[in-house]
């Protein structure tokens, strides 16, 4: 299956979050917290938490701040308590958003993340609005120097769902989320460790924008991701590089 350009874009949102490093600790720090506040700290019994430790240490969080976290979610050490919350809503070109935030204040974080979109001429919506057109998913991305064929191969024997093969050579491997882990750790053992991997959602379609609008919807990403309550955002566009200049 074929699909569109993805390493030019994952380079560039790659450069803006390194750019903003010590914000992206604080929301890995934030993911690990409470992952282990729900389901232990027993890496091999959690597996989100195996996935937000692998998360924070592929981006370099030091060790000793991973393991606090980890004692912190599980009650080995005082620390904030956070709270889970999805917003939903429409940015520029009418893209759908998913913003999904931990939080210790939820009327400080809904506040930062509604004047995001009104300044960008978007709209918070209802709880539902707009979660029906995405999925969850596992997704492991190789960039486009891999053998295409050694990679759709070892997937498929691994027990992935879908091989994507976009126009620049990059190759996604998508999986269910129940078996993402299982299907990292076989790709890795036979020597195919993804450059990135998450459990994200994906949109079912994506809407293509020119750069102007792609430049308005990357201006509400960046927004978002400034504020340190916020973790993921997902959307349903298709950005052209351009935009990201």
């Amino acid at each position: 299956m074929s699909g569109h350009s993805k390493w030019a874009n994952i380079q560039h949102r790659k450069k803006a979050q390194d750019a903003k490093r010590g914000k992206l600790f604080t929301r890995l720090i934030r993911e690990i917290v409470v992952a282990a506040r729900a389901g232990g700290s027993d890496l091999d019994a959690n597996s989100t938490l195996r996935t937000a430790v692998d998360k924070a240490k592929s981006q370099s969080v030091p060790k000793d701040a991973i393991d606090r976290a980890v004692k912190r979610g599980a009650g080995e050490l005082d620390g904030s308590d956070y709270e889970e919350i999805r917003y939903e809503g429409y940015g520029p070109a009418g893209i759908a958003f998913i913003v999904d935030c931990l939080s210790d204040n939820r009327n400080r974080t809904v506040a930062e993340v509604r004047h995001a979109f009104t300044k960008a001429g978007g709209n918070l919506g209802q709880t539902g609005s707009v979660a029906y057109m995405f999925s969850n998913l596992g997704v492991l991305l190789y960039s486009p120097e891999h053998d295409e064929d050694s990679i759709i191969e070892a997937a498929l024997e691994a027990g992935a769902e879908d091989v994507i093969v976009a126009d620049d050579g990059s190759i996604e491997v998508l999986t269910s989320p129940e078996e993402y882990l299982q299907v990292k750790q076989a790709m890795t053992d036979a020597g195919l460790e993804p450059e990135e991997s998450d459990l994200t959602m994906r949109a079912s379609t994506n809407t293509l924008l020119d750069a102007d609008d792609g430049a308005r919807v990357v201006s509400l990403i960046d927004m978002l991701e400034r504020s340190d309550d916020v973790q993921e955002v997902y959307f349903n566009a298709e950005i052209p590089e351009q935009a990201y200049e």
